[in-house]
């Protein structure tokens, strides 16, 4: 399988069994180690591993942000773990815990860019330069965007120059402070042949002279410091004789090079081998030179044109295997965006076309093209330009059914970048919106794995302070389903922050004044009806919000709305499972709308189901009713009579995430009329969905209750023929279910 063509067959792999295990030494090292006297950790046991192995640990500890001066201790054991290829990029290390954990390994790969902290380019070079072995093996060193620090260090000159690791053939130093002696020194490596020297501070490129037979790949972007003349520029680059990849591009956009005009027009006697040439960047070059150059050379492979103006050249389109990074066309966007990861101005560039190519994408479902812009996502997660064009680009690409073709892992990685964009810049208008946007996909909220606690969070801060109607609708949407996919623990804990709550009452009350049935209205009736189910916390700031007074207004208001009722309905019933709360809910003309809702012939069985469930637990305990006691009686009678009409819904009405509320309920002490409603609503989804709830049932021990209703002399014969049709529903199903189940599957009231 080629996995560069087939990339939904890569999205949809499985994660590899090593980089699960990797993943998890990361998260466990507190456990497999200990600590040595200076703070350092080692293993406390360890195998001899294979030495790709460890490379692909130390690489792993970087990626997730695990490695520093503690954890890099662990590599210490060179028996056991031998690095040969070590990545320690952008990790956090000292100069002495770099010395003692990498330095005595004999590497010939050293990634070190972008380390913060103390650790420098002399350093690095000191302490590779101390290890004899060192100096031979290692071939590529990367110190991008890493100050080098030439006078940090008091030791002898060829101790940290570049020249004493006679084995490099790869050195990469591109946004550092590299000055033009160290550059000479650069240059005697006898087996150089590849270097980058990208927006250094260098002013004269003679010294690359010096490795005219060897250096195959240069790379001089942006050099803003060059003091040379556009022909002297010309004549070295022709002296390198080895050279095939050039990189004269500038992320400045500058108005033409008169440098690069020259190679252009130079005809094939300048650099006649060259098989890459990148410009980007430099505008106002020629069609005419493109051409004349691109016909000058057959072998050339690669060429960088992104803003220059000159990607529509009629030359490049008959060249089947000369890849071009532009803007004309989507090819030539998505070779930039691979091309340019490491270039912030470029990747923006790419974007901003991509965003103008994927507006006309309505019918296709591109995962390779998402996955090059969530690179972009990744790698500039702090760049509001990048990530304000990149969720633009999202939106496009996931809009509508385009997400539903989509692998999920891709789209969660998506999703996590569209969070960390939503937390980076929490005031950006524009960019919460795209992000919002974003979101509100039913294959995204519904199938793809993400943090929906988190999202729920931002999504309600963003909508605490706009008021757009059309973003509201989508941003009240979003909670709603995100709320009723949270776990028992998380929705607890977003419950316990009342200002949730405000926000969403707030919302049901301008809808309720204005009389209007829409969709705002409905989402955010439901959003409260999971906050509150089974979170106490929730119920309590609901009551403290003046939520019954709303909420009786809402029954008022939409009397021959079965649709807002139901959702009204099951929030009261969530409080009234909390014991500590129905005190709240003794109210006679709440009560009294509720009971109107319990039978009629206009009434659906949807609104009388949980009219039935407010009302049995209310009367559920005797002691705690503080109205009229007669009124209390009249009720349980009506509860009764009401559910022996009622009939089964043909579509599934609610679903619950534990049948605990409903225990105090069994009790044979109960009331027939609260017992019924009970056994009712148990008997309804065990009807609906039996796998689910009858090992529910068995897992929670409700089959001892309903065991011991049917078997009391004094239960009602109602209440226990619906108790031994569910044991017998259980029963059948233990016989012809696997006895090797899995866990139940949690659900929720407000998901009807």
């Amino acid at each position: 399988l080629n996995l560069e063509t087939s990339h939904v067959a890569e999205e949809s792999c499985p994660v590899a069994l090593s980089e699960l295990c990797l993943a998890q030494v990361c998260l466990s090292l507190d456990s497999l180690c200990r600590t040595q006297p200076d703070g350092s950790l080692r293993l406390s046991w360890a195998p001899l591993l294979p030495q790709e192995m460890a490379d692909q640990l130390l690489h792993k500890m970087a990626a997730q942000g695990t490695l520093n001066d503690r954890t890099v201790g662990i590599f210490r054991s060179c028996e056991q773990l031998r690095l040969r290829r070590a990545c320690v990029r952008s990790s956090p290390l000292s100069a002495e815990a770099f010395r003692l954990a990498l330095c005595p390994h004999r590497l010939q790969e050293l990634d070190a860019s972008g380390v913060p902290g103390g650790l420098t380019g002399a350093h690095i070079l000191s302490g590779l330069a101390s290890n004899p072995e060192c100096r031979a093996s290692l071939q590529r060193l990367t110190l991008s965007r890493l100050q080098l620090g030439w006078t940090s260090l008091e030791v002898k000159e060829e101790q940290v120059g570049f020249s004493s690791l006679q084995g490099l053939r790869t050195l990469n130093l591109a946004n550092t402070d590299l000055t033009d002696p160290f550059l000479e020194d650069i240059c005697t490596l006898p087996q150089l042949e590849v270097l980058d020297i990208s927006s250094t501070p260098v002013t004269e490129l003679s010294a690359l002279l010096g490795c005219r037979l060897t250096l195959r790949s240069l790379t001089a972007h942006g050099l803003r410091q060059l003091d040379m003349s556009p022909a002297r520029v010309i004549s070295i680059l022709s002296q390198l004789h080895a050279l095939r990849h050039l990189d004269l591009s500038d992320d400045r956009f500058v108005s033409g090079d008169e440098a690069v005009r020259l190679l252009l027009e130079g005809g094939s006697g300048i650099l006649p081998a060259l098989v890459s040439l990148d410009v980007s960047g430099r505008k106002k070059v020629t069609e005419g030179a493109v051409t004349a150059f691109v016909e000058g050379r057959r072998g050339l492979l690669f060429l960088g044109l992104l803003a220059t103006g000159a990607g529509s050249c009629d030359v490049l389109s008959g060249k089947n295997n000369l890849k071009v990074a532009g803007e004309a066309n989507e090819k030539q966007i998505c070779e930039s965006l691979r091309r340019y990861r490491e270039r912030e101005c470029f990747t923006r560039e790419a974007l901003v076309h991509l965003y103008q190519l994927t507006n006309d994408m309505y019918d296709q479902t591109r995962p390779d093209i998402l996955k090059l812009v969530l690179g972009g996502m990744q790698n500039y997660s702090k760049s509001l330009h990048v990530q304000l064009v990149a969720s633009a680009c999202v939106f496009n690409l996931t809009n509508q059914d385009m997400a539903v073709g989509m692998p999920h892992p891709l789209l969660s990685a998506v999703v996590h970048q569209v969070l960390e964009a939503m937390r980076s810049f929490p005031s950006h208008q524009q960019l919460q919106k795209n992000c919002l946007l974003v979101l509100c996909s039913d294959t995204i909220l519904q199938d793809v794995p993400f943090d929906r606690f988190e999202a729920a969070k931002l999504v309600m801060n963003w909508l605490s302070g706009h008021v757009d109607r059309t973003l509201q609708r989508m941003a009240v949407a979003v909670i709603s389903i995100l709320v009723a996919k949270l776990s028992t623990e998380q929705t607890t804990q977003l419950g316990a922050d009342i200002f949730i709550m405000k926000q969403l009452l707030g919302i049901v009350q301008q809808k309720a004044m204005a009389g209007v049935v829409d969709s705002t209205l409905k989402f955010a009736l439901s959003a409260l009806w999971n906050l509150t189910d089974e979170t106490p916390t929730a119920s309590r700031h609901f009551i403290q919000c003046q939520g019954l007074e709303l909420y009786e207004e809402v029954l008022e208001t939409y009397s021959s709305e079965s649709s807002i009722q139901q959702k009204v309905l099951g929030l009261l019933n969530n409080i009234a499972e909390v014991e500590e709360l129905q005190a709240d809910m003794m109210q006679e003309d709440l009560l009294e709308h509720v009971v109107t809702l319990l039978q009629g012939p206009q009434v659906e069985v949807g609104v009388s189901y949980f009219a039935g469930g407010v009302l049995a637990h209310l009367t559920s305990r005797q002691d705690a009713w503080t109205l009229d006691q007669g009124l209390r009686q009249t009720i349980l009678e009506q509860l009764h009579a009401a559910i022996l009409t009622w009939a089964l819904p043909e579509r599934e009405m609610v679903s619950y995430r534990s049948f605990r509320p409903f225990f105090s309920l069994l009790q044979t002490s109960q009331p027939a009329g609260v017992q019924l409603w009970a056994v009712w609503a148990m008997h309804l989804v065990c009807t609906q969905n039996g796998v689910q709830y009858c090992h529910m049932l068995q897992v929670e021990g409700a089959v001892e209750l309903l065991k011991t209703l049917s078997s009391d002399l004094d239960t009602h014969s109602n209440v226990r023929g619906m108790a031994e049709s569910i044991l017998g529903m259980v029963e059948r199903h233990q016989t012809t279910s696997n006895p090797l189940r899995t866990q139940t599957e949690k659900g929720h009231h407000g998901r009807s």
